[in-house]
């Protein structure tokens, strides 16, 4: 195996097609770097269509009601895609592991008393 990770983009098996596939042994969330580029590239699909929007509806200009849509369409795009790009994912609910004592009995009170006097 490669260094500096090679395990993570190796196919669903070893090296070897008889390995079985690696064990995901972590929970940690994606790193800021791949949230951010998936976050980039959700923005750059939605407004990918709203050139296309405004470019049909310049062509289909005769057909008001079709023009007039396409123009609809392509008004909220900008907000909506940098509200969908600014959409972080949510963070994990972890189930903190704290200290839990047992509640204490209280003793019966039948001990044998020894007086120093």
């Amino acid at each position: 195996m490669e260094a500096g990770g090679g395990a993570v983009n190796a196919p669903a098996h070893g090296p070897e097609p008889r390995e079985p596939a690696p064990v995901l042994i972590t929970e940690a969330a994606p790193s800021y770097e791949d949230q951010l580029a998936k976050r980039k590239r959700k923005y750059i699909i939605m407004m990918s269509f709203r050139i296309p929007c405004l470019i049909l509806a310049g062509i289909f200009y005769q057909i008001w009601w079709l023009a007039l849509a396409l123009i609809a369409i392509s008004i909220p795009l900008p907000w909506i895609a940098v509200l969908v790009a600014n959409d972080r994912p949510p963070r994990k609910s972890e189930k903190v592991n704290r200290y839990e004592a047992e509640p204490t009995r209280i003793e019966s009170s039948g001990h044998r008393v020894i007086d120093g006097g």
